[in-house]
């Protein structure tokens, strides 16, 4: 994926230093491959760079939803041919978001989790790494407590992914609706500033 000029560069942790290599699994090996050429947009966007490789170097699987930050991986998706972004309700968080989540058990690399949820939640089969498979954004975000689920924190890594089929796409459950929107219309209807960050970088990756 083309980096815009003037993006400051997330300081890697030593990401190639042989320790971190002994320590880290296969989970965690995914993760800091995906983070090896990213280049954060901000000196916000550096800081939570900074603290997924930090969770990366110290825990040899930082996909379980156990631990207080935890991975997880996401993706906006896009219809090249008509320049729009699909957008999915969130009951949780009561607010229009991309599709995402957690990893399944076994499952350790960041866009096979988004391509796999990506699927489920939308019916789309056809879902491609758009224009390629380098991350768009990375971002830490709060999530609050539900149920027996106390508050906690996601390492998201996110990704832009493409259909051919757009009419295709088929909410999960009723409460789960899609909604395909040009980017600058899903920008006002998206309640999250990061998230609206993330629709904000994928125009310019759709602009002509």
């Amino acid at each position: 994926m083309a980096v815009p000029r003037g993006l400051i560069r997330a300081r890697p942790e030593a990401m190639g230093d042989s320790s971190m290599a002994t320590a880290m699994d296969e989970a965690g090996r995914h993760v800091a491959e995906a983070l090896s050429g990213y280049t954060a947009r901000d000196a916000a966007e550096a800081a939570d760079v900074a603290r997924v490789r930090a969770l990366v170097s110290d825990i040899a699987d930082p996909w379980p939803r156990t631990i207080p930050l935890h991975v997880t991986a996401s993706a906006v998706i896009v219809h090249p041919g008509s320049g729009r972004v699909l957008l999915r309700w969130h009951e949780h968080m009561r607010s229009w978001l991309h599709v995402g989540g957690h990893g399944d058990p076994g499952e350790s690399d960041p866009l096979v989790v988004a391509l796999r949820e990506g699927a489920e939640e939308t019916g789309l089969t056809d879902l491609t790494p758009w224009p390629d498979s380098s991350l768009v954004q990375v971002v830490v975000v709060s999530v609050p407590a539900k149920g027996d689920e106390p508050a906690h924190e996601h390492a998201d890594l996110r990704y832009v992914l493409a259909t051919d089929t757009p009419e295709a796409a088929r909410a999960e459950r009723p409460g789960a609706p899609l909604r395909w929107l040009l980017p600058e219309e899903a920008r006002r209807t998206a309640s999250e500033g990061n998230i609206r960050e993330a629709l904000a970088r994928v125009e310019t990756l759709l602009a002509p």
